[in-house]
């Protein structure tokens, strides 16, 4: 088997996320391509769009949204994600698993609890209009009075095929969003039969080359490396002579390969999609990045590798982007994140007057 070095994993990682240059795509084709995208606010999608999309405008992905070609709901990993509707419809059936599975962190917080019935209530109770959490779970309290209100919330969420209701304001969705079924939303019904060979191969062309690890955590499915091995794939080893698959016709550039600064934001697939992040981001930068109530930081890259922090104010008419670096930065590299710092806050405050990129501690 071929080794691929660490290099030349980022590299081709980075290729399929339309990281080392910005692609000519459509916004639904370029959430297509990466399989979906966190989304578990609903900025987030736009920023990485931004990164990896050429001449990518806001707009495009509202007109998107309002065309019902892209929604937003609980899927891979039982967390949020912006996903194509094809892939949604498609792949819903596949992930039910883990979000059944899911239920079991509720632990005495679900006694008494029925999830057929809360199912049963909950897709009646959402077929009248669209309702944000908070009203969801007060309808199901009046008719389960006895079960805790915030379990059944939560079988709601990973039971009913649900998508967020878009709004009229800025990145489609309020911080409340409303919910309604994906069925009714699409005018389609969920595909029934579970496709996980469909999702590897669409798993490998977005993150790969990668481990039958990998994919679980991306997933959060299980029991991965049958179906690996049931594909025709292409094996490579690591560095540390460790398998790695892929499909054939996927890009693997030359590890010399350059590739730009780039900036992602909080949540970005990209830090979560494998076991093993040191293909993106060294392990000491960790704990940094991935705090421990859950979030994951905005972060940029510089040749390809995670190398600081960003966050973007505005105030009083100037809007401001603060680099965080984990190290020191070349002169070269400074000067191309204030480039692209500055483009990026173009984009993410249009009305600021004046704009500025400054380092932090």
């Amino acid at each position: 088997m071929a080794v691929m070095s660490a290099r030349a994993v980022n590299r081709a990682t980075l290729a399929r996320q339309m990281l080392v240059e910005r692609a000519e795509v459509s916004v639904v084709e370029a959430v297509g391509r990466l399989a979906g995208m966190q989304g578990q606010e609903a900025k987030h999608p736009y920023v990485g769009l931004w990164s990896r999309v050429s001449g990518f405008a806001e707009a495009e992905l509202d007109a998107a949204i309002e065309a019902r070609e892209v929604v937003r709901g609980t899927l891979f990993r039982g967390t949020l994600h912006l996903v194509t509707a094809t892939d949604y419809l498609r792949f819903r059936a596949t992930v039910a698993p883990v979000l059944e599975a899911g239920l079991r962190l509720l632990k005495e917080r679900a006694e008494g609890m029925e999830p057929a019935k809360v199912v049963a209530a909950a897709e009646r109770i959402l077929s009248v209009e669209p309702l944000t959490f908070t009203e969801v779970r007060d309808a199901l309290q009046a008719e389960f009075p006895a079960v805790n209100e915030r379990a059944l919330g939560f079988c709601t969420r990973m039971l009913v095929p649900l998508v967020m209701y878009p709004t009229g304001t800025r990145w489609s969705w309020p911080a409340n969003a409303r919910f309604t079924p994906a069925e009714a939303w699409l005018g389609k019904n969920l595909h029934t039969k579970e496709e996980q060979a469909e999702l590897v191969l669409r798993y490998l062309g977005a993150f790969g080359p990668a481990t039958p690890a990998d994919f679980q955590t991306w997933s959060g499915l299980s029991k991965a490396k049958p179906i690996f091995d049931s594909l025709e794939l292409e094996v490579f080893t690591d560095d540390n002579n460790k398998p790695l698959y892929d499909v054939p016709s996927a890009p693997r550039p030359d590890p010399d390969t350059a590739v730009p600064v780039r900036f992602l934001p909080e949540f970005d697939n990209l830090l979560l999609a494998h076991a093993k992040r040191e293909r993106i981001i060294a392990d000491e930068h960790r704990p940094a990045v991935f705090t421990k109530n859950l979030r994951v930081k905005a972060t940029y890259t510089v040749d390809g590798l995670v190398a600081g922090l960003w966050t973007a104010t505005a105030k009083r008419g100037v809007a401001t982007l603060t680099l965080t670096p984990f190290g020191r930065l070349l002169k070269k590299d400074l000067a191309a994140l204030e480039r692209e710092g500055t483009a990026l806050l173009g984009f993410l405050e249009p009305a600021a007057k004046t704009t500025e990129v400054v380092t932090g501690g």
